[in-house]
């Protein structure tokens, strides 16, 4: 199972406060831990919400175009993980080492996979999603 752990933002990454040489050496070395054993797939840190936009839609047609920052902090992104792991359960018990301080929010979702879309994912549908996988694949 495939879950984006999602480590919501805070006053100080909406600030673009970076974080602290001890901090960053403390999330290097859980990192490594993640990758060594087989959970890590990726993961990045985000921008301030100041240097990005959202784009909004309706009716299958773009409408807007608005620059960050963005007003709602605790509904923001500041980074994530994507991992693999047996079970929710396995990605919470991993999370519970994550140096993170107090206040810190993350969230844990789980990514479909494609047997989770039933009849509607056609042949079709699935060889082009793994022609597509394929090609990200190579370009990395």
């Amino acid at each position: 199972m495939r879950f984006m752990v999602i480590v919501k933002a805070d006053q100080d990454s909406e600030a673009g406060v970076l974080p602290t040489q001890e901090l960053l050496a403390e999330m290097g070395k859980y990192n490594e831990e993640l990758v060594k054993a087989g959970v890590m797939l990726a993961g990045e840190g985000l921008q301030a919400s100041s240097k990005g936009a959202r784009v909004k839609f309706h009716g299958g047609k773009r409408t807007s175009v608005i620059d960050g920052p963005f007003s709602e902090t605790k509904e923001l992104v500041a980074g994530f993980w994507l991992w693999q792991v047996r079970s929710k359960e396995e990605a919470i018990e991993w999370l519970k080492r994550a140096p993170f301080g107090d206040g810190a929010e993350v969230e844990i979702r789980q990514v479909f996979e494609a047997e989770d879309f039933g009849a509607e994912f056609t042949p079709e549908l699935r060889e082009q999603e793994e022609r597509l996988r394929a090609e990200v694949a190579r370009r990395q």
